[in-house]
């Protein structure tokens, strides 16, 4: 068993790294050890799925049947929605059903569709690979594009949780037509079809509610046809079933991973550098539809291949263990820094603009 009090002194970043390491994947076989039904994880990961998507349906028929209130089924569903972004993540590590592919893939194409607001999963598998290669550079197109490394200010804020707005923003800085067109049939291409369905549902359902505001404060409300009452009822039922969920999600998803990840002034495949543990009390109503993203997502960046209901129960063992060694924990300089990991980086660096495609 790894001793979880070793000292830093002495270490280099690589061999902090790999004590780390070694600490938090004892504990894991320590648990697995204890608990023999995690080393069935194939089977957890296919009932976690089952269980979340049955949870988005029933909240969504007890929503529809009028036995929950509209608020209560959207914070369910980004719940649920949250626990189906972490099994996509794990699939892009192939740590479900990898030699099964065909109920790998089906799974992949579920949790997709439990958050439509995302990009194509076997896209993202390519943009998150690169991530752990080259995290904190510009290079690293997937922390980029969910606005890590961005100055803090209204656009940012736009960006970080509305994805078409995020895309319209990057346009908008491009400096040649060349550019826009390129982040345009990019933005089609990784969106295509879900997202492109979801954002323009939920566009729809903000112009005609804010219509309808407008037109009543003015004294002249809009009597609407039959017809595109009921179009707008069945809007307004996905918005609260799947679209707003996935909006709430985002928001937090985005917001959270964006500034635990350090960008521009880190040393190349230096995990010490790359994030920090984000887990202060007042960000506890974000962690909860990201499922506690912002305390145990560094742990995944030193031991990759932990699916992420282990990193749950290592955490207090890994938080020692990381703190030991020198990880930062809540770093709130990184807002004002614009996530640099020291002041002076933010003067030396800045990101190129470039579009991307969004979801950590």
């Amino acid at each position: 068993m790894h001793d979880t009090s070793a000292s830093a002194a002495g270490l280099n970043a690589q061999q902090r790294s790999a004590h780390i390491r070694a600490v938090v994947m004892a504990h894991g076989e320590i648990l697995r050890a204890r608990y023999p039904i995690l080393r069935h994880q194939d089977a957890i990961g296919v009932s976690i799925l089952i269980f979340a998507l049955g949870g988005m349906m029933l909240s969504a028929a007890l929503y529809i049947e009028g036995y929950v209130a509209w608020w209560a089924c959207l914070l369910l569903n980004a719940f649920f929605a949250s626990l189906t972004h972490e099994l996509e993540h794990d699939l892009i590590h192939s740590m479900y059903l990898r030699k099964q592919r065909v109920t790998h893939n089906l799974m992949l194409a579920l949790v997709w569709m439990a958050r439509p607001s995302t990009i194509n999963p076997w896209i993202r598998r390519h943009l998150h690979l690169n991530h752990h290669k080259v995290s904190g550079t510009e290079a690293d197109l997937e922390e980029r594009a969910i606005t890590n490394g961005e100055p803090w200010g209204l656009a940012r804020l736009l960006m970080v949780g509305d994805n078409v707005m995020s895309s319209l923003i990057r346009m908008l800085r491009a400096k040649t037509w060349a550019h826009r067109v390129s982040i345009l049939k990019r933005t089609l291409r990784v969106y295509a079809p879900l997202a492109l369905l979801n954002w323009s549902a939920w566009y729809v359902f903000l112009g005609f509610h804010g219509i309808n505001g407008i037109a009543a404060q003015a004294g002249n409300p809009i009597d609407w046809s039959q017809s595109t009452l009921a179009f707008m009822h069945a809007i307004n039922v996905a918005v609260v079933v799947i679209v707003g969920p996935n909006v709430l999600r985002t928001f937090c998803l985005h917001f959270v991973s964006s500034n635990m990840h350090y960008y521009g002034d880190v040393e190349p495949g230096n995990v010490m550098q790359q994030t920090q543990v984000l887990n202060p009390w007042w960000m506890w109503p974000l962690q909860a539809f990201c499922f506690n993203f912002g305390s145990t997502h560094a742990i995944h960046h030193f031991v990759v291949k932990e699916p992420f209901y282990i990193r749950q129960m290592t955490a207090p063992v890994a938080h020692r263990v990381m703190a030991e060694m020198g990880v930062r924990f809540n770093d709130f300089g990184t807002f004002g820094r614009a996530n640099r990991f020291t002041a002076t980086g933010l003067k030396t660096s800045a990101p190129s603009g470039r579009g991307l495609a969004r979801e950590s």
